[in-house]
């Protein structure tokens, strides 16, 4: 089940160089909260593993306020990195910016994600690092699944590994409780507008070997 969780967001802009007035996002840092509040949609995986943790991106901004060469300066190196990502891109043309504000000039944005206490308690920092360090180990194994059913799609798999993939996909967990939650958190992104990030859900779940999100590809996704 996709939960919106709290966030504690904290803006600094690295400008400390400069005298000139700064960006400032519209209806002010109370806004700010706000909205990153209802959009993050918090993953799936770090949801289920009870990770919790800082990402700071850092980002520019041009004259109209558009986010801008969006990147993640301090991560993690799993899920929380993108959801950060996506999150910070969500808030283009949402700044106002003075005339003479140095464009160049990198705004650093640290976005805190706390696991759920109610469900996940006080997680230990090791269990969590173990957590984080199988997300990172478990990627070439998400890779090799993708890689045979794109490939397959295309007419050039080797069908007989077939069963060695479907075993994968038991080991990582890629069920249709996984498919379903993964569903629902595009559905979440969808009604952002953020059709860019709910495409990137569907398609993994396509190059997972499923069709239960391919209607949503051929509507959403296509030229």
């Amino acid at each position: 089940m996709v939960k919106r969780l709290f966030i504690s967001v904290l803006m600094m802009a690295a400008t400390a160089g400069y005298a000139f007035a700064q960006p400032a996002f519209k209806g002010g840092q109370s806004a700010l909260l706000d909205f990153l509040r209802t959009k993050i949609v918090y993953p799936e995986y770090s949801r289920q593993n009870c990770i919790a943790g800082t990402i700071d991106v850092a980002f520019k901004l041009d004259k109209d306020g558009k986010v801008i060469e969006a990147k993640v300066a301090q991560g993690l190196g799993i899920d929380l990195d993108d959801e950060a990502l996506r999150v910070i891109k969500l808030t283009s043309g949402k700044w106002t910016v003075p005339a003479d504000y140095v464009s160049t000039t990198s705004i650093i944005q640290p976005i805190r994600f706390d696991a759920d206490q109610t469900r996940c308690g006080t997680t230990k920092a090791i269990d969590m690092q173990a957590a984080i360090n199988d997300y990172k180990n478990r990627q070439e194994l998400e890779n090799a699944v993708t890689n045979f059913y794109i490939n397959k799609y295309k007419g050039t798999a080797d069908l007989s590994k077939e069963p060695t993939i479907i075993a994968l996909k038991k080991q990582l967990g890629f069920d249709d409780e996984l498919i379903s939650d993964m569903l629902k958190q595009a559905n979440e992104k969808l009604k952002q507008h953020d059709n860019e990030g709910a495409c990137t859900d569907w398609t993994f779940i396509h190059n997972i070997g499923s069709d239960k999100a391919d209607s949503y590809i051929a509507k959403y996704c296509t030229q």
